[in-house]
């Protein structure tokens, strides 16, 4: 059987600029930060006071009265919920609770995330009731106490990361292949990657891929300050986040989600489907290396970069038509840690060689923060943005340059690229050392 092209029909995202596609879009093109003390919580006693949250949101503003069965749900799974109504209303699929439409079969329909953990007010119970680190020792009275006034059967069952498919899959009747990943920040472009394979050798017809996430909760934001991954100044959490910056210190935790609506190329011309972008490519591979650190030489990052670029039919090194580098946008991992950029910068250099310094390469992290697995699918929209608009993001507070970076991370200042943007690069990397790529391309018929 021959391999089948995949394309993108609809695309949703929940952010802490917004959850308005356009709007998202023309805040990060302003280069405004969404970075700010944190809100939910009262902070002040640790280290890491502020992120990136996402505010005034309501899922009932975007699935109207079919929000009322998720009202009490956690926010993991109302981010997902809203994000993949956006991406279903905009390929014309139908909407939560309605069926689809089209006459699209339902089991030929599959959901792909990278969903993160459970409940947050889960997470905070246990963080108050557990006496030993591993969880199994338990201060019994305490939990006794506060499990009784805060558990409940669907709080019990919301705890389980994979729930976030069943409530996607339900709220949309699709019946097709279901899957959940848990490959840290590299989640759900593994999710994406891994459903547009699933489509490209016949599993399914349609997939809905992304991720939803949020730790901005005390146990979550103190794990990030043990490991010394966050970035600690207090003084304008508005310039915290520094990707390639010689000064950054650490990430900043945002929350989120993106979903993307992949479909089968004759799938969606026969619907006539409205096509955003062609899947062009997708690179995974693993460092082996350490629990929480990136191969130092880059080559589990470059292995991934250039398998995406193989399957895309890309050579790195030649030019397009237009005699312009390959590619016309990086969305970088760019965590804003020091280990992170250097090596990231290092593996783009690797893979382009000469041409590494004409490829434009920012991080939306540094206005939204990290979303942890729902990262990736948040910056491919990116991607899908820039091949329809023009233009890229910048990367902001990056005012001292990094010589170990050394790329063209648009700093500061939006772009608008000469001849457009007809191939784009969506970098994750994880914990663990997992690597993922995926490579999108203007759809040309």
């Amino acid at each position: 059987m021959s391999e089948r092209r995949v394309v993108i029909s609809g695309a949703g995202w929940v952010t802490p600029l917004g959850y308005e596609g356009d709007r998202v879009w023309s805040r990060l093109m302003a280069g405004e930060s969404a970075i700010a003390p944190i809100r939910g919580y009262d902070a002040e006693t640790l280290a890491t006071n502020f992120a990136a949250e996402v505010t005034d949101f309501a899922l009932d503003r975007v699935l109207g009265e079919a929000a009322k069965p998720y009202a009490d749900s956690g926010v993991g799974i109302q981010f997902a919920l809203a994000a993949a109504c956006q991406a279903m209303c905009m390929a014309q699929l139908g909407e939560p609770g309605q069926g689809l439409t089209g006459g699209v079969d339902p089991r030929r329909f599959g959901v792909y995330l990278g969903a993160g953990e459970g409940r947050a007010d889960l997470a905070n119970l246990a963080a108050t009731c557990l006496a030993g680190w591993d969880g199994r020792e338990v201060n019994g009275a305490a939990w006794s106490s506060e499990a009784n006034k805060r558990l409940s059967a669907k709080r019990e069952i919301e705890q389980e990361p994979h729930v976030v498919i069943s409530y996607v899959a339900h709220a949309f009747g699709l019946r097709g292949p279901a899957f959940n990943c848990m490959t840290a920040c590299a989640a759900s472009t593994q999710a994406v990657g891994e459903a547009f394979e699933l489509i490209r050798y016949g599993d399914a017809d349609l997939m809905l891929a992304g991720g939803s996430h949020s730790m901005i909760h005390p146990l979550g934001m103190t794990g990030f300050i043990r490991l010394t991954a966050m970035s600690t100044r207090r003084d304008d959490p508005s310039t915290a986040s520094r990707p390639f910056d010689s000064s950054r210190d650490g990430f900043v935790m945002g929350e989120g989600a993106g979903m993307v609506v992949l479909e089968e190329l004759e799938h969606a011309k026969a619907r006539g489907a409205n096509i955003l972008a062609e899947v062009a490519g997708f690179g995974s591979t693993a460092d082996a290396f350490r629990i929480t650190d990136i191969q130092p030489d880059g080559l589990g990052a470059q292995a991934a970069i250039r398998r995406a670029l193989a399957q895309a039919g890309i050579d790195p090194h030649a030019r397009d038509k237009q005699g312009r580098a390959p590619v016309q946008y990086i969305s970088a991992h760019g965590t804003g840690t020091q280990e992170n950029d250097g090596i990231e910068s290092k593996a783009v250099r690797g893979v382009f060689g000469d041409l590494a310094p004409e490829v434009p390469f920012s991080s939306v992290k540094s206005m939204m923060g990290h979303l942890i697995q729902a990262a990736g699918a948040v910056e491919l929209i990116t991607c899908l943005k820039a091949i329809e608009t023009g233009r890229i993001p910048p990367t902001i507070n990056l005012n001292n340059l990094d010589p170990e970076c050394g790329l063209d991370h648009v700093p500061n200042q939006s772009r608008e690229v000469n001849g457009g943007v007809d191939v784009c690069l969506s970098n994750s990397f994880g914990f663990g050392g997992q690597n993922d790529t995926i490579c999108v391309r203007k759809f040309t018929g």
